[in-house]
Parts: structure tokens; sequence; C-alpha cells
């Protein structure tokens, strides 16, 4: 039977779209084009938005942050897999079912789970299809409960479990260990939590932003956006994790200093620079705050970055496109900027192994390959951005990733390079996120002589 035609985009506008019917339909072209999360949402209707597509998010979520686990129950249960609009109806009845393990009324939600799934499947699939959807999700609920959290450090167990590829969970059982891999892989699979930052100096963050151990870091609770964007527009609040504050405190820019955001987009640590450098101004002084040049490609982020620098206050900015491999001073140069620099932050594109929680296709998407690819282009962008450190000056390569292939191994091949000779380590840091209870990251201070 062939496969369904792609979703478009006015399709996904009649009438009739609920979260559910949305969420269906976007993973069906998941599951066939394996498309990133972020622009499969891009393809809803503007329309659309309120609780139904917070429940369409929540579905998608959840059924890619479990797909794992579900695939293999499905597999027990299937000896052929169906086509995907069908198969999409099974994994998201999958995932409600895992939501409703252990609570008190369990087995009356799984039947309204089933029931629910079959006749979506009817209109979404077809009324035959809906008789397998039936047999098989019934049968669902109970494959699910029988698998307890595995104890043992075997890969294959905790790959499906906890929804990992296994080449992926073989390489934490290496490099962390049996209990620091489990603690991983449980993380991974929490919905993350909403982090913002208060940028506000004038006031105080409303009561119901809830305070958290990093300063003025804020969690924000779920059902509040109406009260958040406000807030994001004015640009007194900035969405942000607390694992992105280690670079720029390692950074320590200072007020007066020039600094160079080596990889700036989308412009979060930028924003962070700007306002770090205005702190112990005298109040109501901007004057000798510093400067921030934020460099990156020309690309769909530009966007981004540029907004992100609108906000900044104070501080002067200067956005620079190009790439910072091909002939830096001469790019430097063309837009009449220093080729010297006592601050420079290089937070590099990496696997994103330590956000996982956040961006819960990554592990799908991820090669085993990719990590040595990454390597390699951190090592160029070091290269390349330690040459444009003033002597005496600084810089701070950071990553998002929890990997040493993209962390320690980097800075080890850079001092062992003739290039290394006039740089020294000053401090580092690896951030856990089952440790720090935020994204991981890893960043390391060098300084010049």
């Amino acid at each position: 039977m062939p496969e369904p035609a792609p979703v478009k985009p006015a399709e996904a506008g009649k009438p009739n779209l609920t979260g559910w019917t949305a969420a269906a339909r976007l993973i069906t072209r998941w599951l066939d084009r394996r498309e990133r999360v972020d622009e499969l949402f891009e393809s809803l209707p503007p329309g659309f938005g309120g609780a139904e597509r917070a429940r369409c998010q929540h579905l998608v979520f959840g059924v890619v942050r479990h797909f794992g686990r579900i695939e293999g129950a499905l597999g027990r249960l299937m000896t052929h897999p169906p086509r995907f609009a069908t198969r999409a109806v099974l994994f998201i009845a999958g995932f409600e079912l895992i939501e409703a393990l252990g609570e008190p009324a369990a087995d009356g939600r799984a039947a309204k789970i089933v029931h629910h799934a079959v006749e979506q499947a009817k209109h979404l699939a077809s009324p035959a299809e809906a008789k397998l959807v039936n047999a098989v999700v019934r049968k669902l609920a109970g494959v699910l409960t029988a698998a307890a959290p595995p104890k043992v450090a075997d890969a294959a167990v905790l790959a499906e479990y906890f929804s990992h590829p296994e080449w992926l969970v073989r390489r934490w059982l290496t490099q962390l260990g049996a209990e620091p891999t489990r603690k991983l892989l449980e993380w991974n699979q929490q919905p993350a939590v909403v982090y913002a930052r208060w940028r506000d100096t004038k006031a105080a963050a409303p009561d119901w932003l809830k305070p958290t151990a990093w300063a003025g870091y804020f969690e924000v609770p779920s059902g509040r956006w109406g009260e958040v964007e406000p807030l994001l527009t004015a640009g007194r609040l900035y969405l942000q994790d607390p694992g992105t504050r280690f670079a720029v405190e390692l950074l320590a820019p200072k007020a007066g200093e020039t600094v160079l955001d080596a990889c700036a987009a989308p412009g979060g640590k930028s924003l962070l620079i700007a306002d770090t450098m205005k702190v112990g101004l005298p109040a109501g002084t901007t004057a000798g705050a510093g400067r921030v040049i934020a460099l990156d490609l020309p690309g769909p982020r530009i966007d981004r970055l540029k907004q992100n620098l609108s906000r900044v206050e104070g501080v002067e900015v200067a956005l620079v496109q190009g790439d910072l491999l091909a002939g830096e001073f001469k790019l430097f140069d063309d837009h009449r900027l220093p080729t010297e620099y006592e601050a420079v932050l290089l937070d590099v594109p990496c696997s994103n192994s330590g956000v996982m929680r956040h961006r819960v296709d990554v592990k799908w998407r991820l090669q085993e390959r990719d990590f040595y690819k990454h390597g390699q282009q951190q090592q160029a962008l070091l290269h390349a951005a330690a040459r444009l450190v003033a002597p005496g000056g600084r810089i701070v390569y950071s990553t998002c990733s929890i990997d040493a292939e993209e962390n320690a191994q980097v800075v080890k091949a850079f001092f062992e390079s003739r290039a290394g000779g006039p740089f020294k380590l000053e401090a580092s840091t690896i951030s856990y996120p089952w440790e720090s209870g935020h994204d991981g990251a890893g960043a390391f201070l060098l300084r010049k002589s």
C-alpha cells in the first residue's frame, strides 16, 4: 500500500484540527522523513495556538523522546509495520500509555486511550487499520507495563528502555561508567524545565517566577505564557538555561573591554556578555561599558542574533556575518574592526549531547562519526579564534556537549600544537546535567602570555 502524501500546511488548517490530530500528522512526517522537530512545528498554521498547540507539542515531544521504547514494544506485537499514518496513531497511544503507567486510575485511562486511538485511526488511516490499532493498543499497555526499569549495565537493554541509540549508550558507558550513564538516560527522558534569566536591573522579578539555585535564573511555571510573552518582548526576561552561564562566567567580561563572540548565533551568550559588562557601573551610567562584536555565518539563525542584539542597552554591539575559518584577519579588516581582543568567546557547534532533554530529536539524528567531525571543526575554530586574542588576553572555548572528544580532547590537541604555545589553561568546568540540575556544558578558560 503506498504511503500517504506529505501533509501540507493548508491541510493542517482544517476546522477539525485538534492537538491530537495535528500531532498524528506531524509524527507521520517525522517517521517518514526524520525532519527536525522544530521544523515540523513550523508547518502548523499560525492561527493554531493555545491549548491545542501545546497539546500537539506535548504529544510530539513525548513520542520522539520515548520512540525507542515504544518501537520495541510494537515490534513484539506486529510482524510487519503498517503505514506511517497508522504507526503515528500507535506511537501516540503508546506515549499516552507510558504517561498513564503508575497512575491510580491507569486501567480506566488505558481503556480511554484505546478507544480514542481506534476512533482517530478510522479518520487518519482507514476502518480496516482501525481494527489493527484496536488489537495492538489493547496489548500494548501490558507490554509497556511489563518492562521494568533495567538494573543491568547492558547497552541494548538500557538503549531500548530509555529510548537512545545503542551505540550512544555504549559510548557513555565507556566514557562515564554505568551509574552516571543510567542517571543521564533518566535525565534525558524527563520533560525539560523552562528557565529564564531576569534582565531588568531596575525591578525585581515577579513572584510567579520560581527562584532557582542560580542567581538571576528562574523557573517558568507552565500555564503562564500570557504573562511571560510581554516580558520577553520588552526585553526584561530572556529564556535561557542556567548551563549557558559557565562560559560567560569564565570569560568574566569587564566594563570597557571589547569582547568578541566568535560563534554568536542565536545570541543568548552575546546578550549575557553585554549584561555582565554593565554590572558594577554606577547607577544610570552606561558610558564606557564596552563593546561586543558578534560574529557568525550567514544563515537562518542570523535573524535571531539580530533580534537578541537589539535588546542590548548601554553596550555597543556590532554584527559581522562571515566565516571565521576563511581568512579571519581580512574579515575584520573589511569591517574596520580590531584583529586583537582582550576577551574572546568561542561557543562552538557541537553534538548537543548535554542538552538532549531540550532537543529531544538530537539523539536520533546523531551518528557516531559526528563526534570526530565536530572535533575536527572545533579544533580548526579554536586555532582561528586564538589568533584573535591579544597578548595577556583570554579565550573561553565552550560547548553544550558532555563528550570528551568535543571538550578535553580538543583543548589537549590545541596545546599539543604550535598555536597552543602562548596559552595556558587557567580554569575549566564540565557540567553534567544529572549533577547540576540543568543542561550540560563544557567550558575552558585559556590565557595568552
